[in-house]
Formats: C-alpha cells, sequence, structure tokens
C-alpha cells in the first residue's frame, strides 16, 4: 500500500485548508485511515480517523469541530478539511493506513498504522 500526500501550504489564521491523501491497493475500503501531525522535536499527534464511511470517526479534542475527516472509497481517497486554523496548527500532516479494523482505542496510536504517506506541510501564519 503506498499513500500520497497532498494539500498543504502556507494560510493565514482563520483560514481553511483541504488535505487529500490517495491510496494504492484494493482493500482500501476496508481500512482504517488517519491523519497525523508533527513539529520538530515533538513526537507524532492523533488529528483524525475514519474506518469506512463515518462508520467510525474520532478527532484529537485539539481539532474537534474545526477538522472533518472523510474519505471516498472510489477514488481510494481519504481527506481532511481543516477550517478556522491557528497557528499552532503549523505541522507536518501525515495520513496513515492500516488494513481492517483499529480497534477503537488505539486509533489514535500511530504504531497501529504500518502504511503513511510522506508528509505535507502546512503553515499557519498569525
Amino acid at each position: 500500500v503506498q499513500l500520497q500526500a497532498s494539500g498543504g501550504g502556507l494560510v493565514q489564521a482563520g483560514g481553511s485548508l483541504r488535505l487529500a491523501c490517495a491510496a494504492s491497493g484494493r482493500t482500501f475500503s476496508s481500512s482504517t485511515m488517519g491523519w497525523f501531525r508533527q513539529t520538530l522535536g515533538k513526537e507524532r499527534e492523533f488529528v483524525a480517523s475514519i474506518y469506512r464511511n463515518a462508520g467510525e470517526i474520532y478527532y484529537s479534542n485539539s481539532v474537534k469541530g474545526r477538522f472533518t475527516i472523510s474519505r471516498d472509497n472510489a477514488k481510494n481517497s481519504v481527506y481532511l478539511q481543516m477550517n478556522s486554523l491557528r497557528p499552532e496548527d503549523t505541522a507536518v500532516y501525515y495520513c496513515a493506513g492500516a488494513t481492517g479494523r483499529v480497534i477503537t482505542s488505539a486509533q489514535t496510536m500511530s504504531r497501529m498504522y504500518p502504511y503513511w504517506g510522506q508528509g505535507t506541510q502546512v503553515t499557519v501564519s498569525s
């Protein structure tokens, strides 16, 4: 499975960006997909995850109400719509995938995802 993330960029605080992650592989529709982010010197942080379509969606408290994760199985893609962006959202964003369902309590753990995209930089200016 290969993942390709795109859509990062520079935006002012309060603005919006939409990240996309294209996946290869025939098992995408039954996979758990996640978005994580990382800043220099810090551990990779969970942002959001989705299993199937809206069946299971989880967000970190820091982005709940501002970010929306979605997927289009026909396009083998997962998206992260980011609204009301803040300077503290600045990070490299990674999409991640796991075959099948990752149990609820583990979806926030980066080690549960064996497949990772290359990362896309999001910079929010104040």
